[in-house]
């Protein structure tokens, strides 16, 4: 009987071009290895989407199957499943072994082929399964283990130069984006009609500029009436209707790097008491803008928001937190939770933060100006305020449409 590899190396072909230039990945691992000395860590295994794409370039495709980057003091390896062959390898800073299915974990034994047994293990406590911890133990025999979630998701918040010039790309095509749907809407064309011309846009203009990149998970949410009571409703074939309240939301995802555009919309005309709503969202939406510079804590700056609403008897209507970091993130996976405006969040924010502001308020059916109401821009935190890198209009002067 032939005998069959626990795994191999399958570097098939050439490496091709990465988002961005290999010291900025060296630089990224060189910061995790200072982690990893400071926190006594041998040997960091991280399993997200998110920590693999930041620390190598590659984002997977996991269809169920577990993936990892594995850094040591002087190896960063993927870990990818047979079926990618050599596009993981070929996709990546560094190091790629393929694990094969011929047996059962043949991926943690590929891991322990860097690792050995016996070390001291990094690890995230956000994404690490007790299925896949209790493997980990079995085969890697960890001498002890570390939680590195809080660590690199603080690295992850501050951007690089290289980063937030990505990022300002993306915000450049969500606002194409924004403008094909502009023009799609109409009286009458379905939610899925207008979504779908937003996100083709998106598509083309990211081949443009980036013609060296791979390209998926760019999407809409264009949602209409009731359906904008949510901001992460799904499209639907709902048809458009004079009065309407819209809610336009472009993501173009880059490399894994996600960036969005969200504003409110009307069909053709909007009513006195939606006007009164939107107005204050929006005069919202402006006050949060002016308070995002360095030394303000993201607690602050909601308590800042939530006063204003509570001044207009609007605060109840509030649906979430008024923003969040941008990056390697997307509605698959992570998220840099410690960068959100929130009432919990007491992170102080510094230059090299990116940093979304969208109020919203939802108003329930049948009440006068029902409907979810949403802005949204980007905005890079710089020495001494910030910059906004979102360029569509919002407001009732540009966004009474069709």
């Amino acid at each position: 009987m032939t005998s069959r590899p626990e795994f191999y190396r399958f570097h098939n072909g050439e490496k091709a071009p990465l988002q961005f230039a290999e010291a900025e990945y060296e630089a990224r691992v060189a910061g995790l290895r200072a982690v990893m000395v400071e926190a006594g860590v041998n040997a960091a295994v991280f399993t997200s989407m998110h920590n693999v794409s930041y620390y190598s370039g590659f984002t997977y495709c996991a269809f169920g199957r577990p993936y990892a980057v594995v850094v040591t003091p002087t190896e960063c390896v993927t870990i990818s499943a047979g079926i990618d062959a050599g596009q993981p390898w070929r996709r990546c800073y560094g190091d790629n072994i393929t694990y094969t299915d011929w047996q059962r974990d043949n991926y943690w034994r590929a891991i322990r082929s860097i690792t050995g047994e016996g070390a001291v293990i990094g690890f995230e406590g956000d994404h690490l399964t007790l299925l896949q911890q209790s493997k980990l133990n079995s085969f890697l025999a960890p001498k002890s283990m570390v939680d590195l979630y809080e660590q690199t998701m603080r690295q992850r918040m501050h951007k690089s130069a290289a980063e937030i010039e990505l990022i300002r790309a993306g915000a450049a095509v969500a606002d194409v984006g924004g403008y094909a749907i502009r023009d799609a809407v109409k009286a009458g064309a379905r939610e899925i009609d207008v979504a779908m011309a937003g996100r083709n846009a998106m598509e083309l203009e990211i081949a443009k500029r980036f013609p060296g990149s791979e390209y998926r998970d760019t999407w809409v949410w264009f949602q209409s009436g009731i359906n904008t009571d949510g901001a992460h409703n799904p499209v639907t074939a709902r048809e458009l209707q004079r009065g309407d309240i819209l809610s336009l939301n472009t993501f173009p995802m880059i490399s894994g790097y996600y960036t969005a555009l969200e504003r409110t919309m009307f069909v053709e005309e909007v009513d006195p008491a939606s006007l009164a709503i939107w107005e204050a969202n929006v005069g919202a939406h402006e006050l949060g803008i002016s308070l995002l510079k360095p030394g303000a804590s993201c607690a602050e700056v909601t308590e800042q928001i939530n006063t204003f609403f509570a001044e207009r008897d609007l605060l109840q209507y509030r649906t979430f937190g008024y923003g969040h970091s941008f990056g390697v993130l997307s509605h698959y996976y992570g998220r840099e939770a410690g960068l959100e405006l929130r009432e919990d969040i007491d992170t102080v924010l510094e230059p090299g933060m990116v940093i979304s502001m969208e109020p919203m308020l939802t108003i329930a059916d049948g009440q006068p100006g029902a409907g979810g109401y949403r802005e949204h821009d980007i905005l890079v935190i710089t020495e001494d305020g910030n910059e906004n890198i979102t360029g569509y209009p919002y407001g009732p002067e540009f966004n009474v449409v069709g």
